[in-house]
């Protein structure tokens, strides 16, 4: 990599305007998961002005995955960006909006900024001449915000032997992901008029006394730094003035890369099959509606020797560092795949409506994914 002429020709190429405009322009195209058309266009339309090759690979009706190859051979290395969003929390202020370099908006780090430094480094190499050009590709998904549906497809039909997925990690290189496990929990009451709870049985009490309880399990303690827990969801049924009969929570649980998601379902039933000595004619049913194993890579491995060389050009601190959500990367890792996840923008802003990333980032990310791409092995 060191003796490469070819990526000072790739970096020269990288046009920062034109990085800043696409990223802006993607910001303001809404693609919630499921509504991906309108960007997929758009990056389809880049793609094939810029003359280079690009496929659909449909996922349903409307809905497709963006696929560019360069090379003459089958590449085992791929770029991996969702271009879906979580839905918009205010639909008349989604959009872009730029100050000091910094920009704001629906996305920007989830994870448009990746998808924008992605494209800016596709553009790049292409520039070079094609026998020149390394055997990489570019992987544009959608659904990764819902069930991963764009990926999964895309692992039907191809398991390269190594992808980087631009998910926001401030430019942190994650050789690690945590696991993630999510659980199901209803209770059931008996349903009364709400003057009169004393002849009724609660389904919130009931489930609030559960939560309380499985807060307790020692392997859900805060400082412990294996498993992190949180309740997303919680509802109840709505009939008026009643006394409710239902009540249903959603857990998230982010695990360590060592701890296996067999290990916390077993700790949850555990903490829960006592439950009902302590909480009175609790009727209550688990269940895991989706889990995923998480996984330590090798740092040391080619990928590993790339980052080490370009970190310092770039003037950046090389911190390795597990990446604490779920993502496409758990889908990869179970297909066979070496996924390294490394974008810019910061997971702690993702989802929320203070999301942000900066454009020097977004231009650094789009120097090492090109770095990269020179650099798989050949």
């Amino acid at each position: 990599m060191s003796g490469d002429p070819r990526l000072d020709l790739v970096w020269s190429a990288i046009n920062p305007l034109r990085l800043r405009q696409r990223l802006l322009e993607m910001i303001d195209i809404y693609s919630p998961s499921g509504k991906e058309e309108d960007i997929q266009l758009y990056l389809e339309g880049i793609l094939q002005a810029a003359g280079l090759k690009v496929e659909r690979q449909e996922v349903e009706e409307d809905r497709y995955n963006l696929i560019a190859t360069l090379g003459s051979t089958s590449p085992q290395f791929y770029l991996v960006g969702h271009v879906d969003t979580v839905p918009a929390w205010d639909l008349d202020d989604y959009g872009a909006e730029e100050e000091w370099g910094i920009v704001r908006g629906l996305g920007s780090a989830d994870m448009k900024g990746g998808c924008a430094a992605m494209l800016e480094a596709w553009l790049a190499l292409a520039t070079l001449p094609l026998t020149e050009q390394p055997a990489v590709g570019l992987l544009l998904v959608v659904g990764e915000e819902e069930n991963g549906d764009g990926s999964a497809k895309f692992l039907e039909s191809c398991t390269p032997s190594w992808v980087v997925i631009g998910e926001p990690t401030s430019l942190a290189p994650c050789f690690g992901h945590y696991g993630y496990v999510e659980t199901q929990l209803v209770s059931k009451g008996r349903r009364i008029h709400s003057s009169l709870p004393e002849l009724g049985h609660n389904a919130v009490e009931s489930m609030l006394q559960v939560l309380l309880q499985l807060s307790q399990a020692p392997l859900f303690a805060r400082d412990s730094l294996q498993v992190f827990y949180s309740i997303r969801e919680l509802s109840s049924s709505r009939a008026g003035f009643v006394v409710p009969d239902r009540c249903e929570a959603l857990i998230d649980l982010h695990l360590a890369p060592e701890i296996s998601p067999e290990q916390v379902k077993a700790a949850i039933s555990e903490q829960l099959a006592g439950a009902g000595d302590a909480i009175p004619d609790l009727h209550l049913d688990v269940s895991f509606d989706f889990s995923a194993s998480g996984y330590q890579l090798a740092a040391d491995g080619w990928l590993g020797q790339v980052l080490e060389f370009i970190y310092p050009k770039l003037n950046l601190p090389l911190q390795l560092t597990p990446f604490r959500s779920h993502s496409d990367g758990n889908l990869f890792f179970a297909a066979g795949v070496q996924p390294l996840i490394l974008g810019p923008g910061s997971l702690e802003i993702a989802h929320t409506n203070e999301e942000q990333t900066s454009l020097a980032e977004v231009e650094a990310a789009a120097r090492i994914y090109a770095a990269l791409c020179l650099g798989i092995p050949r």
